[in-house]
């Protein structure tokens, strides 16, 4: 069955989302679904993922939960330095050195920034362990390296290492 479905799961997703874009049920589009979900799952097993480990899955929706917030706090902050721009404001980059080396807690950190309003991954150098990350209001270097490596990449840390 595994040769059929190598990632029923993801399968089941890209089909359900193609059925909720499609808004219909009817034979053509739901014919389609099956096919994108079929190839899908296929291309996935052709890029040969490796297998996640997790060690502490309960922490995942404390983790969640923390992303959640932080970037509902994001988005008011993001709307501030739109709406009331100061002149002390400024965006810039900055280098976080990372002790994460899992690639699947690596792919969680990097949505996680991206996700985040304000924020966004530029590189990340696997040699040096370095995230070049850039802020929109970086106002307190310190402070975005305290956020990166205790909020995010220490759960990471403990959740896939």
């Amino acid at each position: 069955m595994r040769w059929i479905l190598p990632h029923p799961i993801l399968s089941t997703g890209l089909l359900l989302m193609w059925l909720l874009l499609e808004q219909t049920l009817r034979p053509g589009p739901l014919l389609v679904g099956l096919v994108v979900a079929f190839f899908g799952g296929h291309a996935l097993g052709l890029l040969q993922p490796e297998r996640m480990r997790i060690r502490r899955p309960g922490l995942i929706l404390r983790l969640a939960g923390r992303v959640l917030v932080d970037v509902a706090r994001s988005n008011l902050a993001v709307a501030l330095v739109v709406l009331k721009p100061r002149p002390e404001r400024h965006a810039g980059f900055i280098r976080v050195p990372l002790a994460l080396r899992d690639p699947n807690a690596l792919a969680a950190l990097a949505c996680i920034m991206t996700a985040t309003p304000g924020t966004a991954w530029v590189e990340f150098d696997l040699e040096d362990g370095e995230l070049l990350l850039h802020v929109l209001d970086l106002v307190d270097e310190g402070e975005w390296l305290r956020i990166v490596k205790e909020r995010y990449e220490q759960p990471l840390l403990e959740i896939f290492q």
